[in-house]
């Protein structure tokens, strides 16, 4: 009997999902996922691009796959626009996914 009750409890074990796969699953079915990216993207730019540039971010905004940055000033835009496709490559794998095709920088 005892035996039994071991193999009920590991059979339970291994089929335990991990919490962020619940989490994962949970947003999918609720049709969340785009409202988590744009929070994971504007969570990644401050990391990424850090307290300079944030200073200077006035919005940031994700439409079908484009990234939308406001900055208020035009030098640090200028500047930023010479590297808008090393920002979509670090972007994209700070969130692991392919979620930004194109940055645009205002």
């Amino acid at each position: 009997m005892k035996k039994n009750k071991d193999t009920s409890l590991t059979q339970r074990n291994s089929e335990a999902n991990p919490m962020s796969a619940l989490m994962k699953h949970f947003i999918k079915a609720n049709n969340l996922e785009k409202g988590f990216q744009k929070i994971a993207v504007e969570e990644e730019w401050e990391k990424l691009m850090g307290p300079g540039v944030k200073a200077y971010t006035e919005k940031i905004s994700l439409n079908n796959g484009i990234l939308r940055v406001a900055i208020s000033s035009a030098a640090l835009r200028n500047e930023l626009n010479y590297g808008k496709e090393k920002i979509q490559k670090m972007m994209n794998e700070a969130l692991g996914e392919e979620v930004i095709k194109k940055v645009i920088l205002n």
